[in-house]
């Protein structure tokens, strides 16, 4: 199946939780930002100016809020994969999705603005 090129984006989600390698990462937590695109076929919504032929970009924005504050993992890779699969889960029209997720102000032992990775996933 060829992938659409139409994307809906949706960026800076932003949350505080309790995700790290370190025990101390877990107990105090910290700010999350996450940046999705998901490719899906848009035409039929252009065409009828209809939410049901498309997907709610607040509904994908409440996904990844609630996968990112209420399952504790301690690496990153782990929490974009789960929210990965849960979109493409939950949202059948979505054909891929690529999503960059980023701690803020990271205790890497310098001075850096964010630390994050970034996963692209498709419907198989």
């Amino acid at each position: 199946m060829t992938i659409p090129t139409d994307q809906i984006i949706v960026q800076g989600i932003e949350f505080y939780a309790y995700h790290g390698v370190p025990d101390a990462e877990q107990v105090i937590g910290h700010r999350y930002r996450v940046d999705l695109t998901a490719y899906l076929d848009l035409r039929e919504a252009g065409r009828t100016d209809d939410l049901r032929h498309t997907v709610s970009y607040g509904d994908l924005a409440r996904l990844v809020i609630q996968i990112g504050t209420t399952q504790q993992v301690r690496l990153l890779e782990t929490l974009a994969e789960r929210i990965c699969t849960a979109i493409l889960e939950q949202f059948p029209p979505i054909q891929r999705v690529e999503l960059f997720i980023a701690k803020r102000l990271p205790p890497t032992g310098t001075i850096t603005e964010l630390a994050g990775v970034k996963i692209t996933r498709e419907r198989s």
